[in-house]
């Protein structure tokens, strides 16, 4: 199913396509067994697996989106599986000569004697975040299937438009009830992260004056030129491209622009709080003095996306530790790192719901070589179940 976001939409769902998976998301929590199944006019999805334990327990929640990304088409989207991976070439389209290669992608290597899902090459494959939202319902219908192993109360909840940065903004913490949430919207298996950038969003215009170029001396106002010098001042080792870890960035990801108006539209993203302040900064004085040059020529639209979620959930760090001890009990091994990105689980910590971020076991999102193996997305799903008892015996 298509579920592709909008930026450019003021729905929510952005997209009215992201409606046909969430309805037939919506019968299926019930056809399983679940209880308390809702969804609410923004098409977010809630779910209660009841306790089955006669003492307090606390309630834990897992939650994954179903849009997936506007980055890269996902329009006719036929899957396949390759099965007993051994390390070669995977060829997704003979007919257009686009490989899966270990030479370029090295963490194939990794799943060697496993079973790979990847795509034909022309669209991007929605492991991102439909393996989440697999692994939950799968771990739910497990626990229903067996109920010797004890758990509290667990909430599960799916969310539309967070590859648009929107997918927490309407989720109704109160309503979802949960002391504490885990996204199951990771990469590769073992990751457990805590901790993401802080993030903003930019906007620069710049406004020109056309005259013929003949007589365009001491006149002409070039908005192109304008903002190609601005962006040629960004630092250039502080790029996507370039960068790691906890490093932050600049990155452009839109421009255009004619001699009367232009623009350059980019992301700022940091793991440090005061460099990413630094960087706005940064930005503003940069807007500042190209309008000392050019009086009003430029503006600047600048908004904060999210924050990093370690300040919430380091003082709950035993619901990581939870996680962590459910990983090393069904034999992973835990990978514990800073998201290079955004998660629902951000803006939901700040919300009042801390909620770190498990693997879900894709990888290469938001484009043709996006791949996730069979093997890893079930082992997500002993993770789920495992977290589920944990809790209930550390209660």
């Amino acid at each position: 199913m298509d579920t592709q976001s909008d930026p450019a939409s003021e729905s929510t769902p952005s997209t009215e396509k992201q409606w046909v998976l969430a309805r037939h998301l919506f019968e299926e929590l019930k056809a399983i067994g679940l209880e308390d199944v809702t969804m609410d006019e923004n098409g977010y999805i809630m779910a209660t697996l009841p306790s089955n334990l006669n003492k307090d327990v606390p309630v834990i929640g897992f939650i994954s989106h179903y849009d997936t990304s506007p980055d890269f088409t996902a329009t006719g989207v036929k899957p396949r599986i390759v099965k007993n991976y051994k390390g070669e070439d995977i060829v997704l389209n003979n007919e257009k000569n686009i490989v899966l290669s270990p030479d370029y992608f090295e963490d194939l290597l990794l799943y060697k004697g496993q079973d790979l899902i990847v795509t034909d090459g022309t669209t991007l494959l929605g492991a991102d975040d439909k393996a989440g939202v697999a692994e939950i319902v799968t771990a739910m219908e497990y626990l229903i299937a067996h109920p010797e192993i004890k758990h509290g109360k667990v909430r599960i909840g799916f969310t539309p438009d967070e590859e648009i940065g929107r997918g927490a903004h309407r989720f109704d913490v109160d309503i979802f009830g949960a002391e504490w949430a885990y996204t199951m919207d990771g990469s590769q298996i073992g990751e457990l992260e805590f901790e993401n950038f802080n993030a903003a969003s930019a906007k620069i215009t710049a406004r020109g004056k056309s005259v013929h170029p003949g007589y365009a001396k001491n006149k002409m106002v070039n908005a192109i030129g304008i903002i190609t010098d601005l962006a040629s001042r960004l630092p250039r080792e502080e790029v996507p491209e370039k960068t790691s870890g906890r490093e932050g960035f600049f990155h452009v990801h839109h421009l255009k622009g004619t001699i009367e108006n232009a623009s350059m539209e980019l992301i700022i993203r940091d793991h440090d709080r005061e460099k990413f302040e630094e960087r706005k900064q940064f930005l503003n004085l940069l807007v500042q003095e190209f309008n000392q040059r050019h009086p009003q020529a430029v503006d600047l639209e600048l908004k904060d996306q999210y924050y990093n979620m370690r300040e919430k959930v380091e003082p709950v760090y035993h619901i990581v530790e939870i996680a962590k001890e459910a990983m090393e009990q069904v034999g992973i091994e835990p990978i514990i790192k800073p998201i290079r990105g955004g998660t629902d689980g951000s803006q939901l910590s700040y919300k009042g719901l801390p909620c770190p971020n498990i693997f879900a076991g894709g990888h290469n999102f938001h484009g043709k070589y996006e791949y996730v193996p069979i093997q890893s997305m079930e082992k997500a799903v002993e993770v789920i179940v495992k977290i589920c008892e944990l809790t209930a015996e550390k209660s």
